[in-house]
């Protein structure tokens, strides 16, 4: 039965209806439910079996409806009445509304073998003479579990409200001739789908029709998107207000991650772990309500292929799509790669994807190499100073003055700034990027001013170099001279075990001035990398976006390579060595042992200009013949 305002030609038809039924039973000798005034002393006789009612309701089940086993109504009476094409109804919004139940639809439906008082169960044996409404039907008493999943989506939240126009159950699946989802009939049947959400949401279900999803569809694809492979089926969501990680993860990746779709129809298999190892994957994982997802570009409904003229990533259309997040896009900085992998790069033809490449594959060669290098090195180094004890000595001599400990102190900060907000962004799930939260902004920014602390005191340091006497001297020091290649030959024969003799230094032998020189090479190559990403609108307004993106490549590669470099190498001169575990303190006072000193740099003169002088070592200690540790 429909709620609503029975027409009066509708009341009059079913009295007409229930007084010809209730003659032919009065002359076959029959009983037939008396209904309106002359029904009064039958209900009189049963007032009592009414206060049964919900206690029959438990005992006799949900097929009870609410009524005593004679008190149900026969599906013959209500068809006496709903077999008949021309009975309508008013509804709320004056609107005539059917009320014509077709027998055969409903028997061949999923409600086929229900009664009809086990849908409609207000209605009782006085009903159409009450002239009592009917109610809608309570889907619940059956379905509570989609009841409560869609009670909770937008559809629900609006019919709570008391939105004359939210949906209910019958608007989607049918009312009389509901079927299950597979039967090529069904609303809900992929193949109708958009036209059943449609009904509602017409402009959104024409650009779906005209999309790949749409498309796909229509030639009989059931892999194709449908709506409720995005929205959900019950507790439908509204996506334009979603976390971008939810749109990116639970509804594009549903399909574009799939083994099965993407072999099918020869898609491409990386495109979601490519999106998710680009700044906009990774600024969405790391929790920013604004990074660009898969719809930004792409598009919610009308998703087009890139050829299509009216799609989003047409490149006739990429300026003014990357315009929406990125006022004052260019050209050269709309084309750049943006699903970009190993194996795309490695079959690139472009210029700009052949630089990359390389430049990917030279930096990879060179942090195996070089860490590789160092590790050996370092090694050997660890094993020659485990054999032998020592013990801590007064530090009298000052190996780095006050001003020497501020930039050191300084360059240490920034680089640990530079260092964990950098792979936070890389690495959004690890620890490193719990430790900064959620926020975009704020490791976004205290990567820029880190990035501006460290080379603003990379230019007060060439200043310092050129302009102080103690710098001018730094730098000669620090300059790399032929006897450094002989000590380089020295110490390879004596951590080979071939020489008992190590390399002797002056003020800084050649594992100083290759990391000094390291850190100079590092801290260009990261600042000027670092502003050609920070600065990329600029930058394409004279450049390709390549650029750019081997910016980017190169900005990576070498935080790798500094990392490593300052771990292995730097941590363990200062850190690890047994000389001066389980820390060098010069970086805090700036003052060594003469015992350290004589060891490690024999050839530096003490203030003054007298040599250091050979100091005995500590008792209990092995013969000379140390490895230098920082």
């Amino acid at each position: 039965m429909m709620p609503g305002i029975m027409l009066r030609p509708a009341r009059a038809f079913f009295r007409r209806r229930h007084r010809k039924k209730r003659q032919e039973a009065d002359n076959r000798g029959g009983v037939f439910p008396r209904v309106g005034r002359e029904a009064a002393p039958m209900l009189q006789k049963r007032a009592g079996k009414w206060l049964l009612v919900p206690l029959a309701g438990l005992l006799l089940g949900a097929g009870g409806g609410g009524l005593l086993a004679q008190d149900r109504i026969p599906d013959s009476d209500c068809l006496d009445c709903h077999s008949d094409r021309d009975l309508v109804k008013t509804n709320a919004a004056g609107r005539a509304v059917s009320l014509f139940v077709d027998t055969a639809m409903l028997r061949a439906s999923a409600h086929g073998t229900n009664a009809c008082h086990q849908c409609h169960r207000d209605i009782t044996p006085r009903h159409p003479d009450d002239e009592v409404a009917a109610k809608p039907v309570n889907c619940a008493a059956c379905h509570e579990r989609y009841s409560e999943t869609f009670g909770a989506s937008v559809h629900g939240v609006a019919l709570l409200a008391g939105d004359p126009a939210a949906p209910t159950c019958k608007d989607c699946h049918g009312t009389h001739n509901v079927l299950p989802p597979t039967d090529p009939a069904s609303p809900l049947n992929y193949r109708h789908l958009n036209q059943t959400c449609g009904a509602c949401h017409e402009a959104e279900a024409a650009e779906v029709m005209a999309s790949v999803h749409g498309q796909a569809t229509a030639r009989g694809r059931p892999e194709g998107a449908t709506c409720i492979d995005c929205h959900a089926e019950h507790q439908i969501e509204q996506l334009r207000t979603n976390a971008t990680l939810k749109i990116s993860v639970d509804v594009c990746s549903k399909c574009h991650a799939s083994e099965r779709i993407n072999t099918k129809f020869n898609l491409p298999r990386d495109r979601v772990e490519t999106f998710f190892s680009s700044y906009h994957g990774l600024a969405s994982r790391f929790g920013s309500p604004v990074a660009a997802n898969c719809a930004s570009c792409h598009g919610y409904h009308l998703v087009l292929r890139s050829t299509d003229e009216r799609s989003a990533i047409h490149p006739n259309n990429l300026v003014a799509t990357c315009g929406r997040c990125h006022p004052g896009a260019t050209e050269k900085f709309a084309t750049g790669r943006i699903h970009v992998s190993d194996k795309t790069l490695a079959a690139a033809t472009d210029l700009g994807g052949r630089v990359n490449y390389w430049v990917r594959q030279l930096y990879l060669l060179l942090i195996f190499g070089t860490i590789g290098t160092m590790l050996l090195h370092n090694g050997l180094l660890f094993l020659r100073k485990w054999l032998r004890l020592h013990r801590g000595e007064r530090r009298t001599i000052v190996r780095m003055n006050l001003q020497q400990r501020w930039q050191h102190f300084l360059l240490a900060v920034s680089f640990l700034v530079l260092a964990v907000t950098g792979f936070a962004l890389k690495f959004p799930d690890s620890w490193i990027a719990k430790l900064l939260g959620s926020h975009e902004d704020f490791r976004r920014w205290s990567h820029r001013i880190a990035g501006v602390v460290m080379l603003l005191l990379g230019l007060y340091h060439v200043v310092y170099l050129l302009a102080t006497r103690e710098g001018r001297q730094l730098l000669r020091d620090f300059l790399p001279v032929r006897k450094d290649i002989a000590d380089v030959v020295v110490n390879a024969r004596y951590l080979a075990g071939k020489s008992p003799e190590k390399a002797k230094f002056g003020r800084f032998g050649y594992p100083e001035k290759m990391e000094y020189w390291a850190v100079v090479w590092g801290t260009v190559i990261m600042g000027v990398t670092g502003l050609v990403i920070w600065f990329k609108i600029g930058v394409t307004q004279y450049f390709p976006r390549w650029v750019i993106e081997v910016a980017i490549t190169i900005h990576y590669y070498e935080a790798i390579l500094a990392c490593l470099a300052i771990l292995v190498w730097h941590f363990y001169h200062v850190m690890f060595d047994p000389d001066v575990y389980p820390v060098n303190l010069a970086c805090w006072d700036g003052k060594v042992s003469e015992h350290w000193q004589q060891e490690e740099h024999p050839l530096e003169p003490l203030p003054g200009g007298v040599p250091t002088p050979p100091a005995p070592p500590p008792p209990g200690s092995p013969p000379p013949g140390r490895s230098r540790s920082g």
